[in-house]
């Protein structure tokens, strides 16, 4: 899967204009430290139940190098902290994107893992409950599948199906080659004019000096 690191160059904004909202996770999955750089591989997919985090211990010695682990879990636990961390970048996981929670973010933060997730609890989770890796699970309101093109940094998180990847990378390429050639005065004008047609057809008087 080559084009997959091509998406790294690929924002989630402009992901965001092709795909829609149904692929672009809920803003509470947020970078936890800041500067955090884009990431962007493919989903090795997990579900944690609440209070527990054995699939996300055991999945970080099963995913790929290049990978994105993405969790649905909790908040209530956290499910992975500084050594696991550590191990998922040592073995080559470019991510964790979880709907639950971490602890050691000191720790994290200073090794340069990317975490993405809705908080921190100091907290860890239980090892008992065993599950299916790589199943289909919803995180940040977003269905996720395993291989899923996962891109994320501040502006969000975007998850491109991986049956639509290549088509979703072309667009981003020709959106990105068009904007490119285009002065700020050029959208200046065309974003005028749309937005005056727009008003116009719903009956808008009021006029702007031009």
């Amino acid at each position: 899967m080559n084009d997959v690191t091509e998406f790294k160059d690929i924002s989630p904004t402009t992901l965001a204009d092709l795909l829609g909202r149904e692929q672009v996770m809920d803003l509470g999955i947020r970078p936890l430290w800041p500067s955090m750089p884009r990431v962007a591989g493919p989903a090795f997919t997990v579900r944690c139940p609440p209070g527990d985090n054995l699939m996300l211990h055991a999945a970080i010695h099963r995913a790929e190098p290049g990978s994105v682990v993405v969790e649905a879990g909790d908040v209530d636990y956290a499910l992975a902290g500084g050594n696991v961390c550590a191990v998922a970048q040592r073995r080559g996981i470019v991510a964790f994107v979880t709907d639950g929670v971490i602890r050691d973010l000191a720790e994290v933060r200073d090794m340069g893992f990317p975490v993405f997730a809705r908080g921190v609890v100091p907290i860890p989770g239980a090892k008992k409950a065993v599950g299916p890796l790589n199943g289909p699970v919803r995180c940040g309101g977003v269905d996720v599948h395993a291989g899923d093109i996962v891109v994320a940094d501040e502006e969000g998180v975007v998850v491109t199906p991986r049956a639509r990847r290549a088509q979703v990378l072309l667009d981003a390429r020709q959106k990105l080659a068009k904007e490119a050639g285009e002065s700020l005065d050029d959208w200046e004008k065309a974003h005028r004019a749309r937005i005056d047609r727009i008003l116009a057809e719903s009956g808008f008087e009021g006029a702007v000096e031009g």
